[in-house]
């Protein structure tokens, strides 16, 4: 017969290596590694029209902890055609080749997506703003670092998977944002839940 304590030890070994794969070790980029990354990914950035001086202030005030980006996505309208292969595809599918690859490098590194929405309105509110553009999506994606945010970025799968994203977005709106309020439970909550469940129905499975 198995111990009770070796079922709790075995557990609580299995919710210590969850909480480090989905928290990580906290460790701020140095200056050395951002300054690499925008000799590599600093062009990308500017002929994509973003500002480099933006994300390079997001990565030196790096704190080691999670965020999560806010993702405002207008999908591009009917079929759009690959200029250098010539495939048609609609721009949902053109946004689906991309974003399928990414959510599984997200989740390879403790990221996930929190919530996808499709828009079914206009603006019901809103305040000295630019006009509505047509927002098809709206999507919340939790980083486990910026660390992790910049070897994605570097990862050369990212790159082959990155142009489908432009064929499939007419236009976006991306900023990292951190928790203040969450009306949802962490997944360093209900991991500990249902491991602490299944090692309690083993528990009495023995008993």
């Amino acid at each position: 017969m198995t111990d009770p304590w070796i079922i709790w030890a075995v557990a609580g070994l299995l919710y210590a290596l969850f909480h480090l794969f989905y928290v990580g070790f906290r460790k701020p980029l140095t200056q050395a590694e951002i300054d690499r990354f925008f000799v590599e990914v600093g062009p990308r950035l500017a002929e994509t029209g973003n500002d480099p001086a933006i994300m390079r202030a997001f990565l030196e005030a790096d704190d080691g902890a999670e965020f999560v980006m806010c993702n405002l996505v207008k999908v591009r309208d009917g079929m759009v055609t690959d200029p250098h292969s010539g495939e048609a595809r609609s721009g949902a599918e053109w946004l689906r080749a991309y974003s399928d690859p990414f959510v599984r490098a997200l989740l390879r590194r403790g990221g996930h997506p929190l919530y996808v929405g499709r828009k079914v309105a206009g603006y019901i509110d809103a305040w000295n703003s630019a006009p509505d553009p047509g927002w098809t999506l709206v999507g919340t994606m939790r980083y486990r670092s910026r660390r992790d945010l910049v070897a994605m970025v570097l990862d050369p799968a990212f790159r082959a998977s990155h142009p489908a994203k432009l064929l499939g977005v007419d236009a976006t709106y991306s900023f990292p944002t951190q928790r203040m309020v969450a009306g949802y439970a962490s997944p360093r909550v209900w991991m500990a839940l249902l491991i602490a469940l299944a090692a309690a129905l083993v528990h009495l499975g023995i008993g």
